[in-house]
């Protein structure tokens, strides 16, 4: 019969192996990884094999001399940023200068063969810096005992990347999404703002400075020394050269043909605040300098790693912080500047890329190392193609190591702290905070509390509520999903939110409900008492107007992906109260696996196969046929 609905189609069920092997291939697999392999001879398999771990095999076959000019010209110029850099990051981690040298030259090497990134460059980063060193600080003093700290930062780095690997091996990279981009917001601004004070010891040179990083007692540290603890001749270094620094910064921001400029700022900075305190000597005034830095490439550290004892679980739990750390701001980077070019990269291939550079960096004394957003953006702006720029870095990295090393003796610690001071400022994204603000408050709340967090307790509490704010704000919308109510778009059959379209009308004796979400265990009873309240609101409404009470509630369930047996047990108890009330329970448009999962359970037969339908609009024919007739 033409005037009759067309009814809701069940999909023919599956085997419970297939069911699950489709499963776990969406949630593990959904990228296909193996495709490239179907309908391959065997030699071509092995080589598809070595390209998927080794990219470098891949695009290396298809590398120009034009290329290589844009990789050499870009290396050049963000290894002139990485060296003062690293230098300056060593020493927040807590670390000797030249174990940041050390960790720009064979992770870098490493990722070049293995990341699927052309344009991220690699190396240490601020906020890992400090929250590693804060990390490490509180097991081991790295003052009186620096030998230990230094090792267990070797186990926490080798930890780090047994973490990042095995997310990458075992597919699970959905993982670090479930820190949110509020969060992550106020998480990098509060860190920027702690690692810019931390900065004030060597700013203002101050000797005796407090170990902890919130605000206040950091505040407290800097005034309570200032008649006596500070030192006027690095304070006009380190001032001089930070506005040298900011001017540089924002003279490549205005005209980006200038990028070069704030690229070889610090490097510059360094070499004429070297050449001043070593002319005029002023270390002798007070002015604290860099002293000795180790020369000649990275030596062996894998004897030097905890594998046992009470190091080890501290040095597992210290790397999986920062592990996870350092593959969020990876990984986001990456993202960031593979779209702005117009190309994928593979998150898992990422994650072991950037597990193994670690693993084989804490053989060869480096820390923990990862993308960099600042170098990342100056390789991108000075025209690098490839990888192969990481590699250039990590030989100028080498030649320092080897040669020049012993020219940074007389670098005033004022000009790192500098350095450092306009590295960081970027990582305030105010812009971004004031987006927030305006989309979503409850992401706002996430990524304020995130910031003060770190500002006023520790990176690792910053960390934390950061953390736990995304997994609120994951449980809230899945424990209290949306439902609406919904009315016919005036002279249409589309149904539509009432709330968001006031000219919709209600359809006498028919309730109409659309819920958002799957329906689950832990949102079944609330998504019940939520419908039943608006039954009741509805029923007062009529009542008091002296309209025709409620006879049919329409459920809307396009948007339900999923049920489970808490869900269906939820809609059995919903139909029974209804039952009470004489209001007849319909379904319109249930998903496959929706409608699948009522069927084993008996559900239609409940309330009978003619009470679902496949849109709202048939279900309205079908209950209220005068109405629907009247457009």
């Amino acid at each position: 019969n033409p005037n009759l609905p067309y009814r809701v189609g069940v999909p023919p069920k599956q085997r419970l192996w297939r069911e699950f092997f489709s499963a776990v291939q969406e949630t593990f697999f959904s990228d296909v990884p193996l495709r490239s392999f179907k309908d391959q001879s065997r030699s071509r398999q092995f080589l598809i094999g070595l390209q998927a771990v080794f990219p470098i095999l891949d695009w290396g076959r298809s590398y120009t001399l034009t290329k290589l000019k844009g990789d050499v010209i870009a290396g050049l110029t963000i290894a002139t940023l990485c060296i003062p850099q690293d230098i300056g990051y060593a020493k927040l981690a807590n670390l000797a200068p030249q174990y940041g040298l050390y960790s720009s030259f064979v992770p870098p090497l490493i990722y070049a063969f293995m990341g699927s990134s052309r344009d991220i460059a690699i190396g240490p980063v601020a906020v890992v810096s400090l929250l590693l060193g804060t990390l490490l600080r509180s097991e081991v003093d790295p003052i009186n005992n620096a030998v230990e700290y230094t090792r267990l930062a070797f186990t926490a780095t080798f930890f780090a990347g047994i973490t990042q690997a095995a997310l990458g091996i075992l597919r699970l990279g959905f993982l670090i999404d479930f820190l949110s981009h509020a969060a992550v917001v106020g998480f990098m601004g509060g860190a920027a703002i702690t690692i810019a004070l931390q900065q004030l010891k060597g700013f203002l040179g101050i000797k005796n400075f407090t170990k902890k990083t919130d605000i206040i007692s950091v505040m407290h540290s800097v005034l309570s020394s200032a008649h006596h603890g500070w030192n006027w001749q690095t304070i006009v270094i380190g001032a001089t050269f930070l506005v040298f620094l900011l001017v540089a910064k924002y003279a490549g921001k205005k005209k980006r043909k200038l990028f070069w400029v704030p690229a070889i700022a610090p490097l510059v900075s360094v070499i004429l605040a070297t050449l001043f305190v070593y002319i005029t000597r002023a270390d002798k005034s007070g002015v604290q300098i860099v002293k000795h830095i180790e020369r000649g490439i990275n030596p062996s550290s894998l004897k030097e790693i905890h594998f046992t004892g009470r190091y080890l679980w501290k040095g597992f739990r210290i790397g999986l912080v920062a592990g996870m750390v350092a593959l969020t701001e990876a990984v986001a980077i990456g993202r960031t500047f593979a779209s702005m070019k117009d190309y994928q990269i593979d998150g898992n291939r990422e994650m072991i890329a950037l597990g193994t550079m670690n693993i084989a960096g804490s053989f060869t004394s480096c820390y923990v190392t990862t993308g960099s957003f600042s170098r990342s953006a100056v390789n991108y702006m000075a025209g690098c193609e490839t990888a192969i720029s990481n590699i250039v870095m990590s030989f100028v990295v080498f030649v320092t190591l080897l040669f020049i090393t012993p020219l940074f003796h007389y670098t005033p610690n004022a000009i790192l702290s500098s350095i450092i001071i306009s590295a960081v400022m970027g990582l305030i994204d105010y812009n971004a905070a004031i987006l927030i603000w305006k989309i979503d408050k409850f992401d706002f709340f996430a990524c304020m509390g995130a910031f003060f967090g770190v500002i006023f307790a520790s990176v690792e509490i910053g960390l934390l509520i950061a953390v736990s704010i995304s997994f609120a704000k994951l449980l809230l919308q899945v424990t209290r999903p949306r439902t609406a109510v919904l009315g016919r778009i005036p002279l249409t059959d589309v149904y539509r939110n009432m709330q968001q379209y006031p000219e919709a009308s209600k359809i006498p004796g028919v309730l109409i409900i659309r819920v958002d979400s799957a329906i689950y265990f832990s949102n079944s009873n609330y998504i019940k008492e939520r419908i039943l309240r608006w039954l009741t609101d509805e029923d007062e409404n009529l009542k008091d107007s002296g309209r025709q009470s409620i006879q049919f509630l329409i459920v809307e369930m396009s948007p339900v992906t999923d049920i489970d047996t808490s869900g269906i047990h939820a809609l059995e108890e919903l139909h029974r109260s209804l039952q009470k009330r004489d209001v007849k329970l319909v379904l319109a448009n249930p998903g496959p696996v929706v409608i699948h999962k009522l069927h084993a359970a008996k559900f239609t037969s409940l309330i009978g196969d003619d009470m679902i339908f496949l849109s709202v609009a048939d279900a309205v024919r079908t209950c209220s046929p005068k109405f629907a007739s009247e457009v």
